[in-house]
């Protein structure tokens, strides 16, 4: 992943049986599903077992057994990230596009890691590194509300490095979160992240797993919140761009004439502002058909400005802003670049490249890790009773 990065809401936002309308017949798609299978060796041939085989940033995964084999079942028709990973072993992923509804073969071969840690002995009383933990916590975890209820519970796995302007963070083992403001947990395999001085960076993949709620109360929580996590979100932008509904989902779309700036604040302050220097485009402006019906290409040169006008800014991202009291909220806000180019779109709203976009601040930059919801998670789908 790359990035440079709850609030009021009103009652356009819910409309989840005009929304399963819409993509009814891309819903129906999805249930057509294909099977993925292989075998995980280490770089002598030799089978590894318990490696763990799933998709990334989503709910679907296994382990491989004692021969090393591994088998999902039931994956929805489209792009995905297959990633596998195993303590001690450097990950692997291969990003594919699966168009049929049968077995696909997928072997892995991963190597020992060899992990030097800083020297950095974590202890609480380390004043330097818990300085470092919380500032890593703040870009990478975000803060929204979301983010003050989650916790990364293992964090002495973590490892922090400063030089030249620029701070690093390194895992020896996945990143245990919870996330008690979205009800899930998060095993999370970092695998690099970098924050300069105007921007940052990370590249991970994470494995889903809902909490129990304690109560009726917080399953209801957690639902109303994982809709709204969803709504205004880049894959409802993208579905929206694939069914052309762009306008009655409440999006609009503006292009940067001549823009060639990057936008500095990773926050996303920029984002909000220059409103006289862009101007209205259409979704095919952005978007073309693919080599085949199941894709679509997006493609645009420079900077282009995504609002949602279904849902204000909160009272949480102004105070960021350092706007509050400056006048009202207006509406959410995004930035977003194709930084290596045109990128190929499956009709669920998922990219081949899962990095081939970069958000540039705004709202898609300030909800980070702890606003992500799992790529098959639709609002009409959850069962009422969690």
């Amino acid at each position: 992943m790359i990035a440079s990065i709850l609030g009021n809401t009103n009652s356009m936002k819910y409309l989840p049986v005009f929304i399963l309308l819409i993509f009814t017949a891309h819903l129906s798609n999805a249930q057509i599903s294909a099977t993925l299978s292989g075998t995980v060796t280490d770089s002598s041939g030799v089978p590894i077992e318990q490696a763990n085989v799933f998709i990334a940033s989503s709910m679907t995964g296994t382990t491989t057994d004692e021969n090393g084999n591994y088998i999902i079942r039931g994956i929805p028709l489209g792009t995905l990230r297959l990633v596998v990973s195993r303590i001690g072993y450097e990950s692997s992923h291969v990003d594919l596009f699966l168009r049929e509804a049968r077995m696909y073969t997928q072997d892995f071969q991963i190597s020992e890691k060899i992990y030097d840690l800083g020297g950095v002995t974590v202890t609480s009383d380390n004043r330097r590194w818990q300085r470092q933990l919380e500032r890593f916590t703040t870009i990478f975890i975000g803060e929204s509300p979301n983010a003050e209820k989650t916790v990364i519970t293992n964090p002495q796995v973590l490892d922090f490095s400063a030089g030249g302007g620029d701070f690093r963070a390194q895992a020896s083992e996945p990143l245990i979160i919870e996330n008690r403001g979205l009800g899930y947990k998060l095993t999370y395999f970092l695998n690099e992240f970098i924050a300069e001085p105007n921007s940052w960076r990370w590249d991970g993949e994470p494995l889903f797993e809902p909490l129990e709620p304690s109560s009726p109360e917080e399953a209801a929580q957690w639902n109303a919140r994982r809709d709204s996590a969803f709504y205004g979100s880049f894959r409802h932008f993208l579905l929206s761009v694939i069914n052309d509904q762009v306008q009655v989902q409440g999006f609009e779309i503006y292009s940067r004439p001549g823009s060639n700036q990057r936008v500095q604040d990773p926050r996303g302050g920029a984002a909000g502002g220059r409103q006289n220097n862009r101007f209205p485009i259409k979704v095919s402006d952005i978007i073309q058909p693919g080599e085949n019906d199941d894709e679509r290409i997006l493609n645009f040169e420079g900077f282009i400005d995504i609002v949602y006008t279904h849902e204000i800014e909160s009272a949480a991202y102004l105070r960021l802003q350092r706007r509050a009291g400056r006048g009202r909220a207006r509406y959410q806000t995004s930035t977003i670049r194709l930084d290596r180019g045109p990128t190929i779109v499956d009709l669920k709203g998922d990219t081949l490249d899962p990095y081939g976009v970069t958000f540039y601040g705004g709202y898609f930059a300030y909800e980070r890790t702890a606003d992500q919801i799992p790529k098959e998670f639709r609002p009409w789908l959850q069962d009422e009773n969690f």
